[in-house]
């Protein structure tokens, strides 16, 4: 068949035209940059009108402007929406073909001072979106030859309905985009605050017995071996348990808490392993903890409460990593690290056949024995500070600090409740003392009425100082001598001491 000859001198028939903006709309569903879909649809109109150039004018409804987001070979406008010819459109609603723009009323002349273009003749028509509103105005600039026709008209109009949908389109894809990305940086901030929360590095304590805990925390935290957590209550053994779980590579799966204590004994089976429906009247499925913590870590708190039967099943459950729901047929596959604490003796326990032997040893592959505040008296500074320093915050008062007379009372005495006890007793006194600095009258009467208890309990606060220096001290050789593979002589050079020096206080402190 013969290919229809171009009328209008040369210009493409309409049949070619339409098929042209129909070619464009699937090039426009195409686009999901914003940016990228202007561009097109003022390159495209430009050619398809046989115009010099097109701009597209988006409808700012808060700020009552219009703007370009593309305006060929120029940078973005953006002016009164009441101004100009694509003012008159954006208002009226109406098309604007204008034949001489420097002679018309309506058009702004700021508009080609910005730009450094001379406009001659425009076809204006609104963009609206499928609900009828305008959301800004589709121009045509300077016509190759002579002006704009009603058929350039009726064309500009065609492109510009399909244009405004494509339009919304891609704002709102974009809108998403930035949500999305806001929501993933927001959830990184929040990973990094929960992540640094249970860090290692907020585990406080200088002395010897609080560091070697998180230097074996740190040495453990990647690995998938199971780890028994004991100590008196209120020591911190969960915040150990986080600090495992979030400094592992299965930080970002669940970190599953059960309390076994606090569970009775015929809903522990169920609620670690879960159950099936219809094992009694009423009963639905539900998956246990262990499904739940699939992938992450699973911390059995006060393991040392379980009942012998449901030892059994754990103990099943670490060896073939399969667990078995209540009334259920099928054994499901769990991918679980196991953490578990105690305040216990368990080995005491084994003696008394109320713990069993292998499950013990099972989750004893490494032990972390956290050791109450009696043996740690000169962390108590520290901790307290941290605590009155964190309820400030908190309650939104003025910060506080201890007397001197109060911080030996605080060191006397005995901490039956641990580290849980101490924290307690700041937020006590932060929020009913209204004086800067706590003295020892404040102090809760236990604490305030007790007696030293031993020689390090009755250590001033000028002794703490120099234990505290002591331990610096050791851990600093410690860290020379592995730096230096046990060579005395560079460990001394490291430390700016002799090697005689350095062999005196590594007698005197008893180290290896």
């Amino acid at each position: 068949m013969p290919k229809k000859k171009a009328t209008n001198g040369g210009a493409p028939p309409l049949e070619d035209k339409l098929l042209a903006i129909l070619k464009i709309c699937q090039k426009m569903n195409t686009k999901r940059d914003p940016e990228v879909l202007l561009d097109l649809l003022a390159r495209e109109a430009a050619r398809l009108v046989e115009a010099d150039r097109a701009s597209i004018f988006l409808l700012d409804k808060q700020k009552r402007q219009l703007w370009s987001w593309v305006a060929l070979d120029s940078e973005e406008i953006r002016f009164d929406a009441r101004l100009g010819i694509a003012g008159a459109v954006a208002m009226s609603g109406e098309a604007i073909n204008v034949e001489n723009a420097q002679d018309d009323a309506r058009f702004y002349l700021d508009i080609d001072a910005q730009t450094g273009y001379v406009t001659k003749t425009i076809l204006a028509v609104p963009l609206r979106n499928y609900q009828g509103e305008i959301i800004g105005t589709f121009e045509v600039l300077n016509k190759k030859k002579g002006c704009f026709t009603s058929a350039d008209q009726d064309i500009l109009e065609a492109l510009a309905s399909n244009a405004a949908i494509s339009i919304e389109t891609a704002q709102l894809f974009q809108d998403l985009k930035h949500h999305r990305d806001k929501l993933l940086e927001e959830n990184t901030s929040l990973w990094r605050e929960v992540e640094g929360k249970f860090a290692t590095e907020h585990i406080l304590g200088t002395s010897d017995k609080i560091q070697k805990v998180v230097r074996l925390i740190e040495q453990i935290s990647d690995s998938e071996v199971s780890v028994l957590i004991q100590g008196e209550s209120g020591t911190g053994k969960e915040l150990v348990a986080r600090a495992i779980h979030y400094g592992s590579s299965r930080a970002r799966n669940p970190l599953v808490t059960v309390n076994c204590a606090a569970l009775p004994e015929s809903l522990l089976e169920s609620e670690l392993f879960g159950i099936e429906k219809g094992v009694a009247t009423g009963v639905e499925r539900r998956i246990g903890k262990f499904e739940v913590a699939d992938g992450g870590t699973l911390f059995l708190d006060e393991i040392g409460d379980l009942p012998l039967v449901a030892q059994a099943k754990i103990l099943r459950t670490l060896q073939e990593k399969l667990i078995e729901r209540v009334g259920g047929r099928k054994l499901l596959p769990v991918n679980v690290r196991v953490l578990a604490a105690t305040n216990k003796n368990l080995e005491e326990e084994i003696k008394k056949d109320n713990f069993r032997e292998d499950l013990y040893y099972r989750l004893k592959v490494v032990h972390i024995a956290m050791p109450p505040l009696r043996e740690i008296r000169m962390d108590i500074p520290l901790l307290a500070n941290h605590f009155l320093s964190r309820y400030s915050e908190e309650v939104g008062k003025g910060a506080k600090e201890l007397s001197p007379a109060a911080v030996d009372s605080l060191m006397n005495y005995h901490w039956p409740g641990n580290v849980r006890e101490l924290e307690n007793e700041m937020k006590r006194l932060m929020v009913s003392i209204r004086r800067r600095v706590i003295e020892k009258e404040h102090l809760s009467d236990a604490i305030r009425q007790s007696a030293p208890s031993s020689r390090r309990a009755s250590h001033s606060l000028k002794e703490v100082v120099a234990e505290t220096v002591e331990e610096l001290e050791k851990e600093m050789i410690l860290e020379a001598l592995e730096a230096c593979q046990h060579n005395q002589l560079r460990a001394a050079s490291r430390l700016g001491l002799s090697r005689q020096g350095l062999f005196k206080k590594i007698k005197r402190y008893g180290l290896r």
